[in-house]
């Protein structure tokens, strides 16, 4: 997300296209972010709601005080910035209909790549006119919310993904709608015989955790490590309905920056590479720094990872030995021992 999207978002207060707002006024911030600084001509008392911990993180940093879910209602307007999927913009836009009062004004900022536009047309085949302008590489749109919204927010509601009758997820998270084959493959290569304590960093909703529990019977606990709050969620529900019986925990953390405090006999892991659009390879050797540290003197990495992305000299660097198990045309799995 651009910080101009930032500024996108306000600048209808910022030119008296739309009234400004008053002190004492509540406006409920979703998908919020830190950033550029609130024009005088929005006086409201901000809510930010931010479910990805490094976001979360900064927006406290900032002086704010964001929920990771949203709570309350009755809110006199909503800001919302769009994010790259479909489904959780629309969501977005559900969840303000419901919080915020009859009337209330409700503005969306995104670029191009954030799916503005066709945000506005799907809003429009609803009934829901809006009226836009174009302002530092993006686009703010606004509505006023109507009285009746039931019919609306039932339209726009994001609905609950179930895949292989058994892992429930939603739009937004990780690979939401099929296993990933990174994941997969390293699921293959889990070991049957491990009765230790185990992580699952960057853990999704919670597949490989999954997989390790049906694999490794005597695993003693799985502690399931995830930056994005609604993916944990969905993980502690997914670890309920397919392994009842297991030990597991469930942290809510940036391990690039919130180290785990435990250590394990092994970690596993499919890191992400990307940061927004853009490959960004230090995220994945972030992880694997953070894992290192997690783990004890003779446990065990195993993680998966695209073919192209050089990992090794990291690992050499990390771990007393290191090799790669197998690969494919897309992914290797790679494992590390301290």
């Amino acid at each position: 997300m651009s910080r101009d999207t930032l500024k996108t978002l306000f600048h209808p207060f910022a030119s008296a296209t739309v009234p400004a707002t008053e002190a004492g006024e509540r406006y409920l911030f979703l998908g919020a972010e830190a950033g550029s600084a609130r024009p005088e001509e929005f006086a409201a008392t901000l809510v930010p709601v931010q479910g990805f911990r490094p976001e979360y993180r900064r927006l406290q940093a900032a002086g704010l005080e964001p929920q990771s879910v949203v709570e309350g209602d009755d809110f006199d307007g909503a800001l919302i910035l769009c994010g790259k999927h479909r489904g959780v913009n629309e969501n977005r836009v559900a969840e303000a209909l419901k919080r915020v009062k009859a009337g209330g004004l409700v503005v969306i900022a995104g670029g191009k790549e954030d799916g503005i536009q066709s945000l506005r047309k799907a809003l429009g085949k609803l009934g829901l006119e809006t009226e836009s302008m174009p302002k530092y590489h993006g686009v703010a749109l606004w509505f006023h919310r109507p009285d009746d919204i039931e019919a609306l927010v039932a339209k726009l509601e994001a609905q609950r993904v179930v895949i292989d009758a058994r892992f429930e997820t939603a739009p937004g998270q990780f690979s939401h709608n099929h296993v990933d084959p990174g994941s997969e493959l390293l699921a293959s290569r889990l070991p049957a015989e491990f009765n230790g304590n185990a992580a699952d960093f960057g853990a999704g909703w919670g597949y490989l955790s999954v997989m390790l529990a049906e694999k490794a019977p005597r695993v003693n606990r799985i502690d399931l490590f995830e930056a994005d709050f609604e993916a944990l969620e969905s993980a502690r529900k997914n670890l309920a309905r397919n392994c009842p019986d297991l030990t597991a925990r469930f942290f809510w953390q940036d391990l690039a920056q919130e180290p785990a405090k435990e250590k394990y006999d092994l970690v596993i892991m499919n890191p992400p590479f990307h940061e927004g659009h853009a490959t960004e390879p230090g995220l994945g050797e972030a992880m694997i720094k953070a894992a290192a540290d997690a783990i004890r003197s003779g446990g065990e990495l195993l993680m998966v990872a695209n073919r192209g992305l050089s990992y090794e000299p990291v690992l050499a660097t990390l771990f007393k030995s290191h090799g790669e198990t197998c690969r494919n045309s897309r992914f290797k799995v790679l494992w590390a021992k301290k």
